[in-house]
């Protein structure tokens, strides 16, 4: 009965307060107001690797977090006071999103001098992917299509990039392309047609890659490199390797990417893929990638 008393005597005096404007603290509400532990770490963490505040919001979100959980968990994160390592104090990330961000959680010891391998989230390896793509370097060996609008004899079908990284184009002779992205050669084409076409319009694309390469080790029935295609993605290049063997091991697949030094490592489950099942893991490729297919 004491208990009974004190507990209406609480609930009057929550009442009152409540009637004169003056709020009353509720200890259920600061549990539901805490962010998702993994996603205030990955901003942490993100942070301590000097990522500006806008682009660990993008990569969030493209890993399926909701805006307001990212916004209350940067801010919780700046607060200061996570509870990191208490997870009866951090709720867990809402069924209805995908897993929370994996992005650069290292794998080996940060004390190694070695660069250290890391996992990275599909959904912010895709986002990477097509930035990296429209930034693609063009190199010896590549397959170039030059069209100037309304100006067939300045226009080239088919133009291969030399070893000595140039090009030889009405007009303007020999340019140096390699190095260059598609739209720094349009630019530059452009200036020198200045001199010869007013307001010349003018359009590269690459029409085959053969300056990179994607490697394949591991259980394929063509182990090697494979000549990067444009937009290649990971089911595609097993394909070109001949396919895996009988002894691969379907769901250990991974992709080693170089970016800045740093390698990264990027999950990829054969058997969910070609079910089609969470086909965000076929990630576009990128020149310089390896493909391991463990035995």
């Amino acid at each position: 009965m004491g208990l009974i008393k004190t507990v209406l005597q609480f609930k009057y005096v929550a009442m009152v307060l409540l009637m004169m404007g003056i709020p009353t603290i509720s200890t259920a509400g600061q549990g539901d107001s805490i962010p998702p532990k993994e996603l205030v770490q990955y901003i942490h963490d993100a942070r301590q690797r000097g990522v500006n505040e806008a682009q660990i919001r993008r990569d969030a979100v493209a890993s399926g977090w909701p805006a307001t959980a990212i916004d209350q968990a940067i801010a919780y994160e700046k607060s200061g006071s996570r509870a990191l390592g208490d997870s009866a104090n951090a709720s867990a990330a809402p069924a209805a999103f995908p897993p929370s961000p994996r992005e650069r959680q290292p794998l080996a010891p940060a004390a190694s001098s070695a660069p250290a391998t890391e996992t990275i989230g599909t959904h912010a390896a895709a986002a990477k992917g097509e930035r990296a793509l429209e930034d693609y370097r063009i190199g010896s060996g590549d397959t170039l299509q030059i069209s100037v609008w309304k100006e067939p004899d300045a226009s080239v079908p088919s133009v291969v990039v030399r070893p000595d990284g140039k090009i030889t184009i009405p007009m303007l002779k020999d340019v140096e392309v390699a190095g260059l992205t598609p739209s720094e050669t349009e630019k530059l084409i452009t200036d020198g047609l200045g001199k010869y076409i007013t307001d010349a319009n003018v359009t590269v694309v690459i029409a085959a890659i053969n300056s990179k390469k994607i490697y394949v080790i591991g259980a394929v029935r063509k182990e090697g490199t494979l000549s990067y295609t444009y937009g290649m993605t990971v089911m595609q290049a097993l394909s070109e390797a001949g396919g895996l063997t009988d002894y691969a091991k379907h769901k250990k697949i991974y992709i080693l990417r170089n970016e800045g030094g740093r390698e990264y490592r990027l999950d990829f489950n054969y058997d969910e893929v070609v079910k089609g099942e969470r086909m965000d893991q076929n990630i576009v490729l990128l020149p310089g990638d390896t493909l391991v297919i463990p035995h």
